[in-house]
Order: structure tokens, then C-alpha cells, then sequence
């Protein structure tokens, strides 16, 4: 008891002098890069890497790497060989993942499969020729509900069909119908806050193109993907309930 009484203070000793050097290693990186790099002046984070002598830094959802100084700075893909993992694209995609129960799907519109049972986000714009396909695709899909966020940013009349598509009686109907069969959503007005409050939305998240798909875990997809693999990714979530 006697040695374990008098090793303590040299253990906490040792753990705040390695606290205080990880603090002064951060300091200097967000120093030097922020002086340097006016773009780094607000670094939201620094952390080690597995890689010794890398650090991260991140700027909302998006990671550079920097040596112990910040004399240098590296944008590109960190793959750990013994692993087989892209450490890039697992951190990002960590920073990435959306809160599924938090999204507001009043301001969506439902297109049921079957049961419906499987439940699938997806920011569309009706003008989206990756997102017709993934339509097409998504009929041979069973069992699945898809919250369509209509996301009107690729041309110029995108806001228009999604209106008329947004206060159409049957929204899901007149969706396919234009998505599917290239019927042009018929004039219809209403309250568009909703169309609104998806822009803002998709903004918030980051989501630049579509599709983009977000499933139950928060994981997220941007692109058109073939169906068999959103019902590969569906049966794999529910496995692990």
C-alpha cells in the first residue's frame, strides 16, 4: 500500500505533463497554420492520428493532415495497409452521419413499397437524371418506404416542378409519374415553406448533389446507387437490431 501510495503522484504527475505537451503540440499547430493559411485561422479540432507524428485537423466535416509543427499540410486519403481501412473515409463519414429521427419528415413525402416496412431518406430534384434512374431502380425494391426530401437545386425550373409536385393532391403519384414515365408535374400552388426548409436543410448537412440517400444508422450515400445494393444495406441494418 505503502508503494502504491507513493507511485500515484508520479503517475499523475506523468499523465499532466503529457496533457500540458499535447496542449502546447496543438497550440502550435493551430498557431502556425493559422498564421500561415488565413482559411486555418479557426481550426474546430485537433486530434493524433494513428500514424505517428500525423496529426488531424478538421474544419467542420472536412479533415486535412498536418506534421508536428504545421510546416506542412496534406489533403489526400490516409489508408492504414494492415487494416485494409481508409481512415479518411471512416472519419468523414463519421462526421457526416445525420441524425435519422432527428430529420423533420412532415416536410417530405412518403413512396411505399410493399409493407413499407424499411424506411430510406432521399434528397431528389426532379430534374435529376441520376435520380429517375435510381426511381427505376428502386421498383424492383420490396418492402422499403422512401421519405422523399424534394431538393430543387440543379437548373432553373427545378423549383417549379418541385412545387407542383410539393402541392400536387397525391405528391407521391404525380412524383412517379414525372420520375418514371417523364409526365410533366401538372400547376399546382401552395404553401412551398417546406421546399424552403429543405434547402436550409441540405445546406446544413452539406448535401451538394442527388440523390443522396440516408439510411436508419445516419450513414449517407451521395449518388445514385443500384437497388439491389440499398436492399443489401437495408437487410444488413435490420440484422443488427
Amino acid at each position: 500500500m505503502k508503494t502504491l501510495a507513493r507511485t500515484i503522484p508520479f503517475l499523475l504527475a506523468a499523465l499532466l505533463l503529457g496533457a500540458q505537451a499535447a496542449h502546447a503540440q496543438e497550440a502550435q499547430i493551430r498557431k502556425t497554420l493559422g498564421e500561415r493559411i488565413p482559411q486555418l485561422a479557426q481550426i474546430d479540432e485537433v486530434s493524433t492520428t494513428p500514424m505517428k507524428g500525423l496529426y488531424e485537423i478538421r474544419l467542420g466535416t472536412d479533415v486535412y493532415y498536418t506534421d508536428a509543427s504545421g510546416n506542412f499540410l496534406i489533403q489526400g486519403e490516409l489508408i492504414d495497409t494492415g487494416a485494409r481501412r481508409n481512415l479518411t473515409e471512416d472519419r468523414v463519414n463519421k462526421l457526416t452521419a445525420i441524425d435519422f429521427k432527428s430529420l423533420p419528415l412532415q416536410d417530405a413525402f412518403k413512396v411505399v413499397h410493399g409493407k413499407g416496412e424499411r424506411q430510406l431518406v432521399v434528397f431528389e430534384d426532379p430534374n435529376c437524371g441520376y435520380c429517375k434512374r435510381f426511381e427505376k431502380d428502386m421498383q424492383k425494391v420490396d418492402n422499403v418506404t422512401l421519405h422523399v426530401f424534394l431538393y430543387p437545386i440543379l437548373s432553373a425550373d427545378s423549383a417549379e416542378k418541385s412545387r407542383n409536385i410539393w402541392c400536387a393532391k397525391d405528391p407521391a403519384a404525380v412524383w412517379q409519374d414525372h420520375m418514371l414515365r417523364d409526365v410533366a408535374p401538372p400547376a399546382a400552388s401552395c404553401d412551398v415553406g417546406a421546399l424552403q426548409r429543405n434547402l436550409a436543410l441540405g445546406r446544413k448537412h452539406k448535401i451538394t448533389g442527388t440523390p443522396t440517400l440516408i439510411f436508419p444508422d445516419g450513414s449517407r450515400v451521395p449518388g445514385a446507387i443500384a437497388g439491389a445494393e440499398v436492399d443489401q444495406r437495408l437487410n444488413a441494418l435490420a440484422s443488427t437490431k
